[in-house]
């Protein structure tokens, strides 16, 4: 396994900064956003697919660098009644830049349509009751699997082997059983994501998660998840109030050493037990860290298990 970075993670930088802070972190590959729930700081899609020459210069300054692009980030809303439409160009461009830039690994999430045409955002339904509740869920997996065997296809076509899903809640794949019943329907093409944040205040085991995937594990990002446990016990693990004000919730994201939940050597060992060796990669949310110091204090705490993951 080799340590990267999401450099969203420290988008208030410029891209030669990132290069600085890249290196000083002791990173040996980049991840970078396209679009769709970033601003994409760091890479301008529309130029660089118009752009050679600065395809070849984003390549050179890695290179100079000792880096290399593992992945592109396009974390979209795919199937949205309002903003879907665009969210598939976003992804499509993404495939297209990919083969462009030779990489092989597109992080994004599966989407999640509105319960009829004319709805205004999506109807996320996870519970299995009432029975309306129920059918609509059918009918959402049933245009889910129309879209992903459709753009699955195009990513292959690009030479995108990879279409890692994050599991992420409000979105339809956000589990084991809903990855798996896409992937199985799709294709091999089809996989995770794994970041363990959003699987602890799920109350997964982001160890027993890899296991359970093995080959389909096809990203990681490093991010943890730090519970308040008199907020959690008066409102649950289904908080709803902003994550701007993170003193007043029941849980927020944490850098990795600082107090959170997962046990991260266990799931970097489950990780070199399947045979994981892509990129585990920073992605820093820490509202109580600086971006900068999250970043490196997260390579600091992750470099020596990493070196050592039995």
């Amino acid at each position: 396994m080799k340590l990267a970075l999401y450099t969203d993670s420290i988008g208030g930088q410029s891209f030669d900064r990132v290069l600085e802070i890249a290196v000083e972190a002791g990173v040996e590959a980049l991840e970078l956003a396209t679009g769709g729930q970033s601003a994409a700081p760091h890479l301008d899609l529309e130029r660089f697919l118009a752009d050679a020459n600065a395809r070849r210069r984003l390549l050179g300054k890695l290179e100079s660098h000792d880096l290399e692009l593992c992945a592109l980030n396009c974390s979209a809303w795919p199937l949205h009644p309002v903003v879907g439409e665009k969210s598939r160009r976003l992804i499509e461009d993404t495939f297209s830049l990919a083969e462009l830039l030779e990489v092989s690994t597109i992080v994004t999430m599966s989407g999640t349509p509105g319960d009829v045409p004319e709805s205004t955002t999506f109807t996320w339904p996870w519970y299995p009751w009432p029975e309306d509740q129920v059918a609509l869920l059918e009918r959402q997996r049933e245009a889910t699997l129309v879209l992903w065997e459709e753009l699955a296809a195009k990513a292959v076509s690009h030479g995108v082997s990879r279409v890692a899903f994050e599991l992420h809640p409000l979105h339809l794949v956000y589990n084991v059983p809903t990855l798996e019943r896409l992937r199985e329907a799709v294709g091999p093409a089809i996989g995770a994501n794994v970041d363990p944040s959003h699987l602890v205040w799920q109350r997964m085991d982001p160890a027993a998660v890899v296991t359970s995937l093995g080959a389909a594990v096809q990203h990681v990002h490093l991010k943890d998840t730090r519970y308040d446990e008199r907020e959690l016990g008066l409102a649950g693990l289904l908080d709803a109030r902003p994550f701007a004000d993170p003193a007043k919730r029941a849980w927020t994201f944490c850098t990795p050493g600082r107090g959170g939940t997962v046990d991260w050597p266990a799931f970097l060992r489950a990780l070199s037990d399947v045979g994981y060796d892509g990129p585990v990669s920073i992605e820093n949310e820490d509202p109580f860290v600086g971006e900068v110091e999250g970043v490196l204090e997260a390579a600091r705490f992750v470099r020596p298990l990493l070196q050592t993951p039995a």
